[in-house]
């Protein structure tokens, strides 16, 4: 057996558990995005009709419809790779069970990043799916935006696996959660451009990773497929290759000692 073929079986192994508990896991991002369109689009859209994009302008819950897949990339990597991972790993000893059998460390955590980045890729699936109900993004653009979060959800689950690596116990993860994934979500363009934020905090939004992962599903959710799009890509892949490295490496090093 290969190492992809070994990759692969903890990949559907995650998956497998996953579709035991399917419906448990479809009610959330099928719910999530009809709340955030009614309560946006009904109450705050009420008052803030269109929003400035490229040039011209779209309507407020237009605007933050991919935005909300952008969210929902960074949390599913982030949150697989942080307490998904952390659990198997210590407390259902799943990592040990593996490690049993001819499969690696390596192609263990490897079969996790890509299990967190698949988990991004059904939730924006799902989304894409509930927003074009809605009335929202158009056929075919909204169908890469699975295949974006895909590529996001891998680099957001190699930084949740790093900190995985250093994480001295469960509750640790508040840190990041509170100190990185909500300030991202908030301030990285889901919600409103940040040309309006205060000229001392836009710097610091140009910086988030989710600012310009947002900015790619929000240019192709409104079909533009210029070359800034593919250079944000092209950067957002070289970069997840990166992470999922960095956590394969570390991982490695936290478990044997």
């Amino acid at each position: 057996m290969s190492s992809l073929s070994r990759i692969f079986c903890v990949w559907r192994r995650n998956l497998d558990v996953y579709l035991v508990t399917w419906k448990v896991n479809f009610i959330p991002p099928l719910l999530e995005p009809m709340f955030y369109l009614l309560a946006f689009g009904a109450g705050l859209g009420g008052f803030v009709k269109t929003v400035p994009f490229r040039g011209g302008e779209v309507s407020y819950t237009a605007y933050i419809a991919p935005g909300m897949v952008g969210i929902a990339m960074m949390f599913q990597g982030f949150f697989e790779c942080t307490y998904g991972s952390y659990i198997r790993m210590f407390y259902q000893k799943t990592f040990d069970a593996i490690i049993a059998t001819p499969v690696s460390l390596d192609e263990v955590i490897t079969g996790e990043l890509l299990w967190g980045a698949t988990k991004a890729f059904i939730h924006a699936a799902i989304m894409c799916a509930v927003i074009r109900a809605f009335g929202y993004m158009e056929f075919p653009d909204l169908l890469a935006l699975p295949f974006v979060a895909f590529v996001g959800g891998l680099f957001f689950a190699g930084i949740a696996m790093s900190y995985t690596s250093i994480a001295p116990s469960i509750d640790s993860f508040n840190y990041p959660i509170f100190l990185l994934i909500t300030p991202m979500s908030l301030f990285g363009g889901t919600y409103f451009p940040i040309e309006g934020l205060p000229g001392w905090a836009r710097p610091i939004a140009e910086f988030m990773p989710l600012t310009h992962l947002t900015e790619i599903a929000r240019s192709i959710a409104f079909g533009y497929w210029d070359r800034g799009v593919w250079t944000r890509l092209g950067v957002f892949l070289l970069l997840a290759v990166g992470s999922a490295w960095a956590g394969v490496r570390l991982m490695r090093r936290k478990l044997i000692v």
